[in-house]
């Protein structure tokens, strides 16, 4: 999988970072979606979002649930998404200069939600047998973020023995590493 994120011969950076960020956007959209059916983040069980027990401060912080945080991060993605100023349509047309740091804000919020979801909702994801699936997406976006260096150590610290216990055993095919 590591290899599978890297930019392919010939393919513009930026366009590559582009689809994907496409992809990953669709991908949290359905797993934190998954998490709505099953009815364990709801503004009663997460009345702040937080990833731990002491939560991860933000630069300017906004007192919501987290589903509410969710749904204000999904909105603000998609509108940045469907900017053709930031993410054009049509090839070849050039990426605005700060790009990638547009692109690392976008990265920093998916990867708080990943945090909040295995800090608060990894039970029930076992429970429900899709642990195997939110491990894969998991390491997916962490291999995709850690070759461009979308997110700093400090953002990911939340889930620092989660990685690095990912990263032991990344010759398995499926990883399952229980976050406290």
């Amino acid at each position: 999988m590591k290899e599978a994120v890297k930019v392919p011969e010939a393919e513009d950076v930026n366009e590559w970072i582009a689809v994907n960020t496409v992809d990953f956007f669709n991908e949290i959209n359905m797993l934190y979606g998954s998490i709505a059916q099953l009815e364990v983040c709801t503004s009663l069980t997460c009345p702040k979002m937080s990833a731990g027990p002491n939560g991860v401060k933000i630069k300017k912080p906004i007192k919501v649930s987290a589903p509410e945080y969710a749904d204000l991060l999904m909105q603000w993605v998609e509108s940045q998404l469907n900017d053709e100023s930031i993410f054009p349509v049509e090839y070849g047309t050039p990426f605005p200069k700060n790009f990638q740091q547009l692109v690392k804000n976008i990265f920093k919020r998916f990867f708080r939600i990943y945090a909040h979801i295995y800090h608060h909702h990894y039970k029930k994801i076992v429970e429900a047998e899709a642990d195997a699936h939110l491990n894969t997406c998991f390491k997916h976006i962490y291999y995709f973020i850690d070759e461009f260096k979308l997110v700093g150590t400090e953002d990911m610290a939340p889930l620092a023995d989660l990685i690095q216990r990912m990263i032991s055993k990344e010759n398995t095919t499926e990883t399952k590493v229980p976050c406290k």
